[in-house]
Order: structure tokens, then sequence, then C-alpha cells
């Protein structure tokens, strides 16, 4: 499996992950850097089929239609997104590209569309986990309720040595893993659901 991590402009990572067998590939969070990506994807013959999005804030989804018209991709979203999508997949649906096996994990809390991505022991986090922190929940749409559910009852149920790839450096570190995040995230500490919503009320 390809797999490559990107950064061009801003602070907000894509990625693109690829059979190399069948050169599909897709993707993920095209944000700003649509013409490198589309750089990256021709120099290497590989086709995007997929355009995903793990929320559909627009310094994640700038760039869908670019990558979208430059190979025919079908842009994927979580059903309750509200940007124009092809796809609409829910927790748990599986997309393949390739033998590429993409997992999706429904995590709202940053966005009531917000999904994380497992893909080959990879977890791809979007704006729910970052190195360090979690995403803010006090944008339109955000919960602390939620939130708490997807870390805890979700991403923290993940094996300790599956490997976090968010979806902004902002962090000390480009990724980590979930076993990291466990022991060294200060939003992760034991807390119960009324103390977590408390600390997550910004000043």
């Amino acid at each position: 499996m390809f797999f490559q991590q990107i950064k061009q402009r801003g602070d907000n990572f894509s990625y693109i992950i690829a059979d190399e067998k069948t050169r599909e590939a897709a993707v993920i969070d095209p944000s700003f850097n649509g013409e490198h990506l589309i750089s990256v994807l021709k120099n290497a013959n590989f086709r995007a089929i997929y355009v995903i999005n793990t929320h559909s804030h627009l310094d994640h989804t700038a760039d869908n239609g670019k990558v979208k018209s430059a190979f025919g991709a079908k842009i994927v979203t979580h059903e309750l997104a509200r940007v124009g999508a092809d796809i609409g997949v829910a927790n748990g649906d599986v997309l393949k590209v390739g033998g590429v096996r993409i997992r999706v994990i429904h995590t709202p809390g940053h966005s009531p569309d917000s999904v994380c991505l497992l893909i080959d022991g990879r977890l791809l986090t979007g704006d729910t986990l970052f190195v360090g922190e979690c995403g803010r929940t006090d944008l339109a749409g955000g919960s602390a309720e939620d939130m708490y559910h997807s870390l805890f009852d979700k991403l923290m149920k993940l094996d300790d040595d599956v490997e976090v790839y968010p979806g902004h450096d902002y962090g000390s570190k480009l990724f980590s893993t979930i076993g990291f995040e466990r022991r060294h995230n200060y939003t992760l500490e034991k807390r119960t659901l009324e103390e977590f919503i408390e600390f997550m009320k910004y000043p």
C-alpha cells in the first residue's frame, strides 16, 4: 500500500492512499493542496477513485472539485455532511481502493459528520484527535458530549499500536499512536462525561 501525508499550504494535512497493483487511489481531505496532490498522483501513475472528507469544514474540502475533475473521482462524506457528495457513508462502512480497505468510524463532536478512517493499522483522525490535543467542540454543530463518546468509546478502544494521523499539524510531531495519545494527551485523561463537558468549555 502506498501512503503519503502531505502538507503544502497552512497547517492542514492531506493524505494519499493507493493500491500499487491496481493503481487506484483515494485522497483524504484535499484542503488547499489540490494541485500538489494531483501532481503526486499523476507522477506515480495513480488514479484517484475517491475523495474522502473527514468532515465538511472548508479547510478540509476546498479542493474537492479540483481532484474530482482531474480523475473523475467520487466525493465521499458521512451521510450527515452538508457538502455535495457522490457517496454518503455511515459508521462501520468499508470503502475499497483496489485491495486496500478503508473502514469508516463515525466520530461526531467537532462536527456532526466527523469520521475517522482506519486503514491497515493507520487511523486518519481529521479534527477529532490531534497529536497532544482533540478537536474543538464550540463551532456550529459541535458537541462535547459527542466528542467524549467518540474519543473514549470508539478511538480509545483501538489497539495501542494503531498509528494516528491527524488533520492538522498542531502537535510536537507529524503523527503518533493510540498508545502514545492514551498516555500523554491531556484531553484523554480520565474524566466523567460531566467533567469532560466542563473541561471542554471555552472561555
